[in-house]
């Protein structure tokens, strides 16, 4: 069922004859668990390939969008993290190393060529873990969305959900996936978020949160990289953006004034053609 509405979703925001070319694909990773992603765009490994990870409790289908836009000319890959989405609720591994270990893995998978690796929200952390522990030889470039890398200033901690006796975990959540927006979203694409997140178990929600590592552990993983990097983000982390583009030798980063966490939603159109502007300046050049 809940696979079901992940394809009915991403078919509304593709047309029909790019539709077809959606699959569903799982893999078993090295500790047994079931995970699962969605590919649109040529199957061929050697396509130029694009890689989304989502944030806290996010579904891979949440990148509908994007999907939408880069299949044509790109293999699209939208991940669901263990225990979020399609991917097997796992019985452990919800720490940074074991999260990027499945990306790792994922890439393995996909081939051997390097791939555009973007990350949003906790799938910022997920794809710096994979970098800390795998280095960047599967990476051509980075795409880090609205969190924090380590630099200064730190962020206030953001706000998660939280059922009280008065407030439930399903309307904490509902209000939690609303206010990622900024601007109006259909009611049955929150609804349908909302349910997705609360597939995932109170106790691993509170576990992928748990951050067992200091904030430098970010910021070394990406000043050790010489991958270029597209940093978006929105006004809160303005100061790190900054801080980012002065001191690393191939950032570009930008910040969304007018949009809310899940910006690539709120403000499509602008981050696809950032996306796709970055990748033509500094990943692949057009010949």
């Amino acid at each position: 069922m809940r696979c079901r509405l992940a394809l009915i979703l991403l078919i509304l925001a593709i047309p029909a004859a790019r539709a077809q070319a959606l699959r569903d694909r799982f893999f078993i990773a090295s500790d047994g668990e079931r995970l699962h992603y969605i590919e649109a765009g040529p199957a061929d490994p050697h396509t130029q390939t694009l890689v989304f990870v989502p944030g806290w409790l996010m579904p891979a289908w949440i990148w509908r969008e994007q999907m939408a836009a880069f299949a044509p000319r790109y293999r699209v890959i939208a991940f669901d993290p263990r225990s979020q989405g399609e991917s097997a609720i796992a019985a452990s591994g919800h720490e940074p190393g074991r999260r990027g270990q499945d990306i790792a893995e994922l890439l393995a998978r996909l081939g051997p060529d390097p791939v555009v690796l973007a990350g949003w929200s906790l799938g910022v952390l997920d794809v710096l873990a994979y970098l800390t522990d795998h280095g960047e030889r599967q990476v051509a470039g980075l795409v880090l969305i609205d969190n924090s890398v380590g630099e200064a200033p730190p962020p206030r901690r953001p706000s998660r959900p939280r059922a009280t006796p008065k407030r439930s975990r399903e309307v904490a959540m509902a209000a939690f996936v609303r206010g990622m927006f900024r601007r109006p979203q259909p009611p049955a694409f929150l609804d349908a978020l909302t349910a997705s997140a609360l597939h995932t178990p109170p106790r691993i929600a509170a576990a992928l949160l748990a951050y067992p590592v200091p904030r430098s552990y970010w910021r070394t993983a990406i000043y050790a990289t010489d991958r270029p990097i597209l940093y978006v983000v929105r006004p809160r982390l303005a100061g790190q953006a900054a801080n980012l583009a002065a001191h690393h030798a191939d950032v570009e980063s930008v910040v969304f004034a007018d949009a809310g966490h899940a910006l690539f939603i709120d403000d499509a159109a602008r981050f696809d053609a950032l996306m796709q502007g970055f990748i033509d300046r500094r990943v692949w050049p057009p010949r």
